[in-house]
């Protein structure tokens, strides 16, 4: 079994809009993507979503709702990354740029899956229709998907 590391990734879902963040350095530079990262040592999956929230964007969240669980594989790299999703609906403060992501809102139907993580037009219609879910997407480089699997679930 491979070794993993824990991350998060906040999306913030409006009735008609949805807060994405295109990624300015590092990994999936040059995506947009939601918000979030690696969870320190010592802080809760859910604190360290609401901390990666509020580094990345500015904004603060006092509830989050946990909707996925996916684990990513590269080919070639010796860790998975296993990816709590949460949603949110409501955050404090107004999104502003950090060093690592512009912040932007996107209508509901106009969110731009050209220019996102090739994963995301899978599970996003499951997010976007409340439902709960999990799933293993494998990597070849960062624009290959060679095998996946999804599913809802009642409970992540």
């Amino acid at each position: 079994m491979a070794a993993s590391r824990l991350y998060t990734l906040v999306l913030v879902l409006q009735p008609q809009r949805v807060l994405l963040g295109m990624k300015k350095r590092g990994f999936g530079v040059g995506r947009w993507n939601g918000f979030g990262g690696k969870v320190q040592e010592g802080e809760t999956i859910e604190e360290g979503a609401k901390r990666e929230l509020q580094e990345e964007c500015g904004v603060t969240v006092s509830t989050l709702h946990k909707v996925g669980h996916i684990e990513f594989e590269f080919v070639g790299e010796p860790e998975l990354m296993d990816v709590h999703i949460f949603c949110t609906d409501s955050v404090q403060g107004t999104p502003v740029e950090s060093e690592e992501m512009r912040p932007q809102w996107f209508p509901l139907d106009q969110i731009p899956f050209t220019d996102m993580w090739p994963d995301d037009s899978y599970w996003f219609p499951l997010l976007l229709q409340k439902k709960k879910f999990h799933g293993y997407f494998k990597f070849q480089g960062h624009d290959t998907i060679l095998d996946y699997r999804l599913r809802e679930v009642d409970k992540v």
